[in-house]
């Protein structure tokens, strides 16, 4: 079994922005901004649908990541 360990408070990340250098917040996974209901739906099932290439088969979460200064935004993939 696969877990994030960003989504499972197991591990942080310290990540820059590239823009003003400012650090960057998590803001948890992208999927669950898809919809109101998807924060609740299964994570495989949601990575099938989610028009990400390859996500499920290597076992990757997608992470938002927000800068408060600047309001840049990056995707980060991280292994689960």
């Amino acid at each position: 079994m696969h877990i994030c360990e960003l989504c499972n408070g197991l591990s942080t990340l310290s990540e820059y922005c590239k823009v003003c250098g400012y650090e960057l917040s998590d803001m948890g996974k992208v999927s669950d901004y898809f919809d109101d209901y998807s924060a609740y739906m299964e994570i495989d099932e949601l990575k099938l649908e989610n028009g990400i290439s390859n996500d499920y088969v290597q076992h990757m979460c997608t992470h938002f990541f927000y800068c408060q200064r600047c309001q840049h935004e990056e995707i980060k993939f991280i292994k689960e």
